[in-house]
């Protein structure tokens, strides 16, 4: 027998997309279901960024995999506050001239800086956005460093964290709490399999914790991520515009070995970027622990030899940029969808461009060592060295990662490029919108969690207004 759950909204999905429309709808008073296909786990349940995390929170223990030439491999969180729980919360706001572009290309009506302040301003308020006290790590600051020898700006980005208590500001941390004393239900370990119209409602048929479930709802919001909505969508026979546009922010990684220690145990994370390149590309700091430069270096024997002794003078940066179109296409038995990405030559050869600033920052900075994280590529041990890496990005050796994915369901009022109306409502689809990376309309080079948010906050207080309609 089919249990049955009954709510006047559901969201599917419980990331910041998700999670601000879910607040929201409750806090209006409206009986609000948030259903979500991962674990609800405490965000201290495990160490941040432990091979523990990976198989708790992230979707298929962090392998996912866009097939390209060259491929990106990719990262999605699957757990009740979805990728706000495994990020490193860098938060910036959408720049002005990527609104003004989507609002141009894509016709969204009202998408301004203007208009779109008060959303951010509320989303900040709610979670929390704070400055790095006192001094960045040393990994950090020798970005900065190396960026100032050069002439370069780099800024000391915000993040989503709570400096006082040493705790990030994730969704379960912030806005599920809330949620829940508003009145709002949190379903978790559920799957959305299909979405289909019934009269005047909407049927999900899911799976909560392997059985058969139904959820009737009269208004329904999906925001399951940019790979899982537009999968969701298209098993339920949506198809306009949809899936047919996925983005990834791609990076390359170089790693640097310098003179005295940069990567202490206990340091905040890494908050340099340098931006003053975007939108061609932008640069920046990862985490840099030991099993993370193991997972960077897998293809660099020679520096990956000094992780056992020198872990603690090595750092592990990037470049990332806006390459890689994708599609989203469900296979026949197959519980996950099939990525495939293309690359247009001019983006990869921006995105390597980026590395060889990057090695430039480095050294610029002391490194007595930079190793691209590119199987094949030299060793450098001076700026010089950048002369003999190849012209053009190895195709067949790159190694892309991405941990920002969006844009599959673009919104806007040109139904030959858009998946859903300004508003997130999906073309010809009564009462179906969608809440999450998915709206985007294209790459933003930052971190995105502080665009879906605001988006969403826009989204979710226009569809109460016109009460779902």
């Amino acid at each position: 027998m089919t249990d049955r759950q009954r709510a006047k909204v559901a969201i599917l999905g419980s990331g910041p997309g998700g999670a601000i429309t879910a607040l929201l709808c409750a806090e209006a008073g409206h009986d609000t279901l948030l259903v979500e296909e991962g674990p609800d786990l405490p965000l201290d349940s495990c160490a941040h960024y432990s091979g523990r995390e990976i198989l708790s929170k992230y979707r298929n223990r962090g392998l996912s995999l866009a097939f390209g030439n060259p491929s990106i491999s990719y990262m999605e969180g699957c757990c009740v506050g979805g990728g706000s729980e495994v990020n490193r919360g860098l938060y910036h706001r959408t720049p002005s001239y990527v609104l003004e572009q989507w609002a141009r290309d894509f016709q969204v009506d009202d998408l301004t800086a203007a208009s779109m302040t008060p959303h951010f301003e509320a989303c900040e308020a709610r979670v929390g956005v704070a400055d790095i006290p006192g001094d960045a790590p040393p990994s950090s600051q020798r970005l900065s460093d190396g960026a100032a020898r050069l002439g370069w700006d780099a800024i000391r980005a915000p993040r989503l964290f709570d400096y006082e208590a040493g705790r990030k500001q994730s969704m379960s941390a912030t806005i599920i709490p809330r949620f829940l004393r508003a009145g709002g239900r949190l379903l978790a370990d559920t799957r959305a399999v299909r979405v289909r119209r019934t009269g005047h409602r909407w049927e999900v048929r899911t799976s909560h914790q392997g059985r058969p479930m139904s959820i009737d709802a009269d208004a329904l919001f999906v925001a399951c991520g940019a790979v899982q909505t537009p999968a969701l969508l298209r098993r339920s026979g949506f198809r306009h515009n949809i899936g047919n546009s996925l983005r990834f922010h791609p990076m390359l990684k170089a790693v640097a070995l310098f003179d005295r220690p940069v990567n202490r145990p206990g340091d905040p994370d890494p908050v340099h970027q340098i931006k003053m390149f975007e939108p061609r590309f932008g640069i920046g700091c990862s985490i840099s622990s030991p099993a993370l430069l193991a997972l960077a270096l897998a293809g660099n024997g020679e520096m990956r030899a000094h992780i056992a002794n020198d872990a603690s003078r090595m750092g592990i940066y990037y470049v990332q940029n806006g390459s890689g179109h994708a599609r989203v296409r469900g296979l026949p038995g197959i519980r996950d969808p099939l990525i495939t990405v293309r690359h247009d030559a001019a983006d990869l050869d921006s995105l390597y461009d980026g590395l060889k600033h990057l090695v430039m920052a480095l050294f610029a900075a002391g490194a007595e060592a930079v190793q691209p994280c590119i199987p094949g590529l030299p060793l450098l041990r001076s700026e010089a060295g950048i002369a003999a890496l190849p012209q053009h990005l190895p195709r067949k050796s790159a190694m892309l990662t991405s941990v920002h994915v969006f844009a599959s369901c673009p919104m806007g009022e040109d139904q030959r490029r858009s998946a859903t109306d300004s508003w997130g409502r999906v073309h010809d689809a009564d009462g179906l919108r969608i809440a999450d990376a998915s709206l985007m309309c294209g790459p933003t080079i930052a971190n995105p969690q502080g665009s879906v948010m605001a988006i969403a906050h826009r989204n979710a207080l226009h569809a109460i207004e016109r009460r779902f309609v």
